[in-house]
């Protein structure tokens, strides 16, 4: 087995032993791994304190060909996630982060540009800025990159464009839209207005959408909100565990 080099970030780790922890990390280069890190729970440890939640590392790992745990087998700190004062939703937001990572990506199947998403959205978390915005950008971002981005282009059912300026709401289920004149009563609760669908769709472009030029109005903000933590609802199966912590964001 030949060394694999690459950077992560460690989004979940559990003991193992007295002595050992297994990390869960979300590569640049190789995706989500599942390793042994012997040793990781000794105070002078070969790791030290490169494998803290949210720790940004270069790793060196051996890939198991069985199926089974990786071997991490050097971890070097690259930065640490420390939010700005005491603000403990910017915490919360990193650890959803850290959720999503691990609940909606395979093993080994590399995401470089969601890797780099997930750096600057903790980058932002820590500086408090945008933080509302930089929570959607990644969600979005998580599901465009893993193929379950719902379609924001028009109505699912007549076809209707999001060009014809038209109050527009979100249809769980089929992962797309559907306009006033089509929707039933059980869809007024995730209602999208033009201005809300149009920062939805810019947040949810492939390219920067400068997010921290974006201001959302409370409404617009509410309405975004719903449609984003129902696409990644149904995408998880449940409802994220740490959502509850970041009402309102």
């Amino acid at each position: 087995m030949l060394p694999e080099k690459s950077e992560a970030l460690v989004i979940r780790h559990v003991d193992f032993s007295e002595t050992s922890k297994i990390v869960t990390l979300f590569s640049r280069d190789f995706g989500k791994i599942s390793a042994l890190a012997k040793g990781a729970r000794r105070l002078k440890g070969p790791f030290e304190a490169a494998l803290d939640l949210l720790s940004r590392c270069r790793i060196v790992f051996l890939r198991k060909s069985s199926g089974g745990l990786d071997l991490l087998t050097e971890a070097q700190l690259v930065s640490r996630f420390r939010p700005s004062g005491k603000n403990m939703v910017a915490v919360y937001a990193g650890w959803y982060v850290a959720e999503l990572l691990d609940g909606l990506t395979e093993p080994h199947d590399p995401h470089p540009v969601l890797y780099q998403e997930a750096v600057a959205a903790l980058e932002r978390f820590a500086d408090d800025s945008t933080l509302d915005r930089s929570l959607l950008r990644f969600e979005l971002s998580t599901l465009r990159e893993i193929g379950q981005l719902p379609a924001f282009d028009g109505c699912l059912v007549c076809g209707a464009t999001t060009d014809a300026n038209l109050t527009f709401s979100y249809w769980v289920s089929q992962s797309g839209l559907i306009c006033r004149n089509c929707r039933h009563d059980e869809f007024t609760h995730l209602t999208l207005t033009p201005g809300s669908l149009a920062i939805l769709k810019r947040l949810a472009a492939e390219e920067d959408a400068g997010i921290d030029r974006l201001v959302l109005s409370p409404q617009q903000q509410k309405e975004i909100r719903r449609v984003v933590t129902a696409a990644v609802t149904h995408c998880l199966g449940h409802p994220p565990k740490m959502m509850g912590y970041l009402k309102g964001q």
